[in-house]
């Protein structure tokens, strides 16, 4: 069974920043693109950020020069940097793995559970 277990969410003023962290675990033989996803109240999930296995990153306009993606492949895990929080970034962060549980294995997807993220005006 492979599991990501999120970590870093919280309340913070406007302005501040907050770091969110995502690790895997259980038989991954490799890793493809990890990213982030938010979803606001009453709005669906969206990605913010992403970034594949040679590194390369791309983010959503929203969160441009503000957010930074990035990735420890020997910890099977990713980490999403927050500066500039605004009270429009509050949601709930998941975030999802690409993997393969062996070579010739298919392509799956697996997802986090989720964590809070609050910023107050």
């Amino acid at each position: 069974q492979v599991q990501l277990v999120e970590s870093g969410g919280g309340l913070v003023q406007a302005g501040g920043s907050l770091s969110l962290s995502c690790t895997a675990s259980g038989s991954i033989w490799s890793i493809g693109d990890m990213g982030w996803y938010r979803q606001a109240p009453g709005n669906q999930r969206e990605l913010i950020a992403a970034i594949t296995s040679d590194g390369s990153t791309r983010y959503a306009d929203s969160v441009k020069g503000r957010f930074t993606v990035s990735r420890d492949n020997a910890k099977m895990s990713v980490s999403l940097q927050m500066n500039s929080l605004k009270p429009e970034d509050t949601g709930v962060y998941y975030c999802k793995l690409g993997f393969r549980r062996r070579w010739t294995a298919p392509l799956e997807e697996v997802w986090g559970q989720g964590t809070l993220v609050t910023v107050s005006s």
